[in-house]
């Protein structure tokens, strides 16, 4: 079996189809420029200019570019020069009629105005359901586990039930391991404040001892941790409120086998994994965030009250 099975087929010469589209493209422009301007340009002009388009077209047709055929590229390019920098969620202003208050109108020239902010979810349940508008997904977080440290037969056992669970897969499954920033200074200062309140000297020495290897190993080294989450998300056609959440659950039942450690993520850590994929060198609060709908009230600050004097 070739170890590329999405590599489109040669029809002629050696090209795909795409590749000859482009090339008799080409050929026919320089056909009716030939037929309509032979008896006005010399003959030796058009010669250069169909070397010209030949070039343009084999170096469209043959040309790659980050694993991208260059014409594909190239549309892409003209897309992304042609999208808005500025996005918001509010609705569009133009569907109001006018320049929303927030935006301050420049005096002299033309300012683009934000364009609206378009998501490919919906909301987040308080299980972990993501919401697609046509469909559901969940997220399973997992370790991961060292082939290195097992025997051939573990290995081969391990690469069996693997392969078991690829092979179960209906819909399509995104994988995404990431390293990200560990924290070990507050883990430190953690050690270092609870280093005098434990209850035998010689713990309160070894919890110190510790911090201190923490504090320098964050002061010599980046650690990073890594982290893999595998997104389910519902087929075409099925229905059900909870169904994201029972592909995820098989899922885990699947990879439990494997030596590792899943489990299906809530709604906060659902949350705090998609905001740490927004912004890796960010991590998350702790207390997570607040829903669109929530309330957020501060405790009022106690005020003194000033006896005035008799």
């Amino acid at each position: 079996m070739p170890a590329d099975v999405d590599a489109p087929d040669k029809v002629a010469y050696g090209l795909t189809f795409h590749q000859l589209a482009i090339v008799s493209a080409a050929a026919l422009v320089f056909y009716g420029l030939w037929r309509t301007l032979h008896d006005i340009v010399a003959t030796p002009v058009l010669i250069g200019a169909g070397v010209v388009i030949g070039g343009l077209a084999c170096g469209l047709a043959l040309g790659r570019r980050d694993g991208l055929a260059l014409d594909v590229w190239l549309l892409q390019a003209l897309r992304h020069t042609r999208t808005p920098r500025s996005l918001t969620t509010t609705p569009s202003p133009t569907d109001n009629g006018g320049v929303p208050d927030w935006v301050q109108a420049p005096v002299t020239g033309r300012q683009p105005l934000p364009a609206p902010l378009r998501l490919p979810a919906d909301a987040i349940d308080d299980d972990g359901q993501i919401s697609l508008g046509d469909g559901r997904a969940a997220i399973v977080g997992t370790t991961t586990v060292n082939l290195a440290l097992r025997t051939p037969a573990e290995q081969a056992a391990l690469i069996d039930g693997w392969g078991r669970w690829l092979n179960s897969l209906s819909t399509p499954v995104q994988i995404v391991v990431s390293a990200q920033p560990v924290d070990l200074a507050s883990h430190s200062r953690t050690l270092a404040d609870a280093a005098a309140t434990q209850p035998h000297p010689r713990l309160g020495a070894a919890c110190a001892d510790h911090a201190d290897f923490l504090a320098d190993l964050a002061e010599r080294r980046d650690p990073l941790r890594r982290q893999v989450l595998i997104t389910t998300r519902t087929p075409a056609g099925e229905y059900g409120h909870h169904a994201a959440r029972r592909h995820a659950d098989d899922t885990v039942r699947a990879l439990s086998g494997l030596g590792v450690t899943p489990r299906v993520l809530d709604g906060p850590a659902v949350t705090a994994a998609l905001t740490c994929a927004a912004d890796p060198y960010r991590p998350p609060r702790p207390g997570g965030l607040a829903a669109p709908d929530a309330v957020i009230t501060a405790a009022p600050t106690p005020t003194r009250m000033k006896r005035k004097p008799s």
